[in-house]
């Protein structure tokens, strides 16, 4: 098995995810949200983000398909799409990872022709040496450098989404 260095701790996400939850109830004081997780991968962060959100929320969930192995495929699908409209409403959608920006800014722009009042962007991480598009995000959890991240949802192939920190494979696992 690849051993596996930790990148950022669980304690620290747990804190920070925390943060991110107050913020977000701030800033919707008195509104009605719908989080909006991306599958696969941030659906670990949406639940513990969820919990700590205090304002009224609706859940509905989009899957979308950029990477082929560890590689961006410069192509999104989407593979699941939303159930109900989001016409009218505050929608917060919950990301993993922005590196490149090109899902974000296809989803970004697909939601926004679905006439909601509003889309924010929560992502738990950032890569901004990899960014070949600009994306606002509204609540970030942490800017980390190109490295590949597994851990807390995010996978290698399948696996390791279950670790509760992130963290960075040794080189040569294949």
């Amino acid at each position: 098995m690849p051993s596996i260095e930790s990148l950022i701790s669980a304690e620290s996400i747990q804190a920070r995810v925390a943060e991110l939850g107050r913020q977000i109830s701030a800033d919707y004081a008195g509104e009605e949200i719908t989080v909006v997780p991306v599958l696969k991968g941030s659906f670990v962060f949406a639940a513990d983000l969820v919990r700590h959100i205090d304002v009224p929320l609706a859940i509905d969930f989009l899957g979308l398909r950029s990477y082929e192995g560890t590689e961006s495929s410069g192509v999104v699908q989407i593979t699941s799409d939303l159930t109900k409209s989001i016409e009218g409403k505050h929608i917060v959608v919950v990301e993993d990872i922005v590196d490149t920006g090109l899902t974000m800014q296809y989803l970004m722009q697909n939601l926004s022709t679905r006439k909601p009042a509003s889309v924010k962007l929560c992502s738990l991480l950032h890569k901004p040496s990899r960014t070949t598009v600009e994306i606002d995000i509204d609540y970030l959890g942490f800017t980390i450098e190109d490295v590949f991240v597994i851990g807390y949802g995010l996978d290698y192939d399948q696996h390791y989404r279950n670790l509760p920190f992130l963290g960075v494979l040794t080189p040569g696992v294949s």
